[in-house]
């Protein structure tokens, strides 16, 4: 069961930065619904800039490795304290997200009727709360 949540973890990460990679480069595909809106607009609640989506990027594909060496998947590079600590910030971080900041992200949102806002709460958090329970189950 715990190699099942890491390898699905690991792929949804790495499609997830390369989106990411996708959308620092220009690419507008599923962009209207990846960045929160303000209540009864249809504007963002703000614009990332290409730095900042290729630095989100990288640190998906830093996750990945961090799970993938947790997990003893990668033998040259075995599971050690950085790891460990790697994978408490990302379960710390992934679960903080799921929560959210009780505006525009996270179940307990109150923006509730935008499109970011229907695949936060039925896609975007959940996910986040399984690759921060993933995370977590790795250190034990």
């Amino acid at each position: 069961m715990k190699s099942v949540m890491v390898l699905s973890a690991v792929s949804i990460l790495a499609l997830i930065s390369i989106l990411h990679i996708y959308w620092a480069y220009g690419g507008r595909w599923g962009i209207g619904a990846a960045i929160p809106s303000k209540a009864g607009e249809y504007k963002p609640a703000f614009t990332p800039g290409k730095p900042a989506t290729l630095l989100v990027a990288v640190l998906l594909l830093i996750v990945c490795v961090i799970l993938l060496m947790q997990g003893s998947y990668i033998d040259p590079l075995p599971a050690n304290a950085l790891t460990r600590t790697g994978c408490i910030v990302c379960a710390s971080v992934f679960i903080l997200r799921a929560v959210g900041d009780f505006r525009h992200v996270g179940f307990f949102k109150k923006v509730k009727h935008t499109v970011f806002a229907r695949n936060d709460t039925w896609l975007y958090s959940p996910l986040c709360l399984y690759l921060g329970l993933t995370c977590a189950i790795l250190l034990f």
